[in-house]
């Protein structure tokens, strides 16, 4: 257990005992890729003495959870490298962790698997919590470089101190990510003039309008002079120097600096009072040189609805963000503390290969998302039958089957709204719903429905979450019809492939929708969805795992549409000499991202992540 972290170095004493034996009972994890995952593995943390963290300077133990794609093993690394000591691993089933150290336990995927390892970090905590020697660890994204930049213009870097080259502010220093690009690697460098001191080596991204010839001067390339403009009307422009007919200030060239006190405003030949020719005026002590007009700090920004002119930030988001899925990678710009733009990508997306044997498709294709394994393989298993000629066998048993997937989906979304929300006794009562009901019998789900239907009868009527919903994520039908699934039926549109699949026909399905189309909704039709799965499930009697036909087809193409918990799925495939040879995968994943620029737009940062995580996408179902 060498790779758990001491809180300190010191050998074990009486005291240091106590504290470590107290800590090993006392472990608060944090879920990687995410507490979702961890559900749909049939986890249980509660009943296994966890307590769940949902930020790393809250947790000892990162609990990983199945397999992760490199691009999340980065970022576990940035959350093992905060998490404070003594602190330890424990990976179920995770295969390779690397940069990560070597696990300190490890474990089957599974309560069993969980509930032995646990045992095993409990034994590391109670040895190992104080030892002679600390072992460090950076993770790669962390490390960091000093730069210098300019807080007007931040298209302007150096790699050391002086002013900017566009308005003579001081360069203020930042840290950057030793892994990340800055945006201005590789463009040339401008040497500062002589007689200018302090002034080093800086670089510009891009230069648009302006390039930068010396550390104190501007020269447009444009052929034609910048209007005169008020500072403060930049809507008030002149072919001419004079001022401003609303506010009587001097006009100035866009560009340039309004004077300070003993300057003087720009004249028609250029030159300024107390000093000769063009450009900003000389550096006056105790004032902050070349004071910027607000039309040079905010020309190029963009405008915001209400006109006023701000600096936008990027802030990133994910992919272990709470209330987000796991694997998630929202990147929002902010204009304010409201949203201007927001793009989402798939941190956990999968490469569809080829070349494989028949047989192994509907297990490749369940390993692809732990969200939606069984519609996946149902997904796979038609696509065979339909290449073979042949009907699905035990279709009311399979459609059964993707019923107590799709009810645990929806069940496990709440669990998820209910902690974002801050609804503690929802997440518990939801979890203990969740606990084994993937693999329960039509038995075991018959003996949970009563309090299945009372727990979504209780949600739709808390209060809370009714004002925290309503009027949020408004999205209108046409834009909802292509994604379909909860989200399109929640807007009143209700595509459902289930409406011409005839195993649903003879369970006398019929499709659900809301109307509203607003966050609240999209809850109200999964809450109304969880009561017709229990009924479906009730109707067919059996529920049975789908599998391949038999004989297996040798070629062929075969064309299949699964409707999943999020949406519909469909799999176009190719066969030859009993190889896959191509094959096609859309999944609900990419139509319900591009819902969330428009919806989110101009939205308050809290209302845009209750809003996204309405959506419920599925990251690890994206095809990369």
């Amino acid at each position: 257990m060498n790779m758990l972290s001491g809180a300190g170095q010191g050998a074990m004493t009486g005291l240091r005992a106590l504290v470590a034996r107290a800590m090993a009972y006392d472990l608060c994890a944090f879920v990687v890729p995410g507490a979702d995952v961890a559900q749909a593995f049939g986890l249980d943390l509660a009943a296994a003495g966890l307590h769940r963290a949902d930020t790393p300077r809250h947790a000892n133990l990162l609990l990983i959870v199945g397999p992760m794609p490199p691009a999340l093993r980065d970022a576990a690394c940035v959350v093992w490298a905060q998490m404070p000591r003594p602190r330890a691993i424990l990976a179920l089933d995770a295969g390779n962790i690397a940069p990560l150290p070597e696990a300190d336990a490890t474990g089957a995927l599974s309560q069993g698997g969980l509930t032995s390892a646990l045992a095993d970090i409990r034994r590391a905590f109670v040895s190992g919590a104080f030892a002679p020697h600390v072992t460090d660890f950076t993770a790669p994204a962390l490390s960091t470089r000093i730069e210098y930049t300019c807080p007007m213009h931040p298209e302007v870097v150096s790699d050391s101190p002086g002013k900017c080259p566009k308005c003579g502010m001081f360069l203020v220093e930042r840290e950057v990510s030793g892994s990340g690009m800055t945006g201005h690697e590789g463009h040339e460098g401008h040497e500062g003039h002589e007689g200018h001191e302090g002034h080093e080596k800086s670089t510009a991204r891009p230069a648009q309008a302006e390039k930068i010839v010396s550390s104190d001067a501007i020269v447009r390339t444009a052929e034609e002079p910048a209007p005169y403009t008020c500072p403060m009307h930049p809507e008030v422009t002149s072919s001419t120097p004079g001022s401003c007919p609303k506010c009587g200030m001097n006009l100035v060239r866009q560009g340039e600096g309004v004077g300070h006190a003993g300057h003087s405003a720009p004249k028609a030949d250029g030159a300024h009072d107390g000093h000769e020719g063009p450009g900003p005026a000389p550096d006056i002590p105790e004032i902050e040189p070349h004071f910027m007009s607000m039309v040079a700090l905010t020309e190029g920004k963009p405008a915001s609805p209400d006109g006023l002119v701000m600096e936008w930030i990027e802030v990133p988001f994910g992919p272990f963000f709470p209330g987000l899925p796991a694997g998630l990678g929202l990147m929002l710009t902010l204009d304010g503390d409201s949203v201007a733009r927001a793009e989402v990508k798939s941190l956990a997306a999968s490469a569809l290969a080829s070349g494989f044997p028949a047989a192994d498709l509907p297990d490749r294709l369940a390993a692809l998302s732990p969200l939606a394994p069984l519609a996946l393989r149902e997904l796979a298993c038609r696509a065979l039958e339909a290449a073979a000629g042949l009907s699905p066998e035990g279709a009311s048993a399979r459609a059964a089957a993707l019923e107590r997937e799709r009810l645990a989906s929806h069940l496990g979304w709440i669990a998820g709204l209910a902690r974002q929300s801050g609804l503690m006794w929802l997440e518990r009562r939801v979890g203990a719903q969740l606990a084994g009901l993937r693999v329960a019998d039509k038995d075991a789900v018959a003996r949970r429905a009563p309090a299945i239907r009372a727990l979504a009868k209780r949600v739709s009527r808390t209060p809370l979450l009714r004002d925290r919903l309503a009027n949020i994520g408004r999205i209108e039908p046409k834009a909802a019809s292509k994604p379909g699934g909860p989200v399109a039926r929640a807007a009143g549109d209700a595509p459902d492939a289930r409406t011409h699949d005839k195993a649903y026909a003879a369970l006398d399905f019929q499709p659900l929708s809301q109307t509203g189309g607003d966050a609240w909704a999209r809850l109200v039709q999964r809450l109304a969805e969880i009561d017709q799965s229990l009924d479906l499930i009730a109707r067919a009697g059996a529920i049975a795992l789908p599998a391949p036909p038999v004989p297996l087809p040798i070629s062929g193409h075969g064309m299949a549409t699964v409707e999943t918990p999020r949406g519909p799925a469909t799999l176009h495939l190719n066969l030859k000499g009993g190889l896959v040879e191509t094959m096609h995968l859309t999944t609900p994943f990419a139509a319900l991202a591009g819902l969330v620029g428009p919806m989110s737009a101009q939205l308050e940062l809290a209302e845009a992540l209750v809003a996204i995580g309405s959506l419920d996408l599925d990251p690890w179902g994206a095809v990369a």
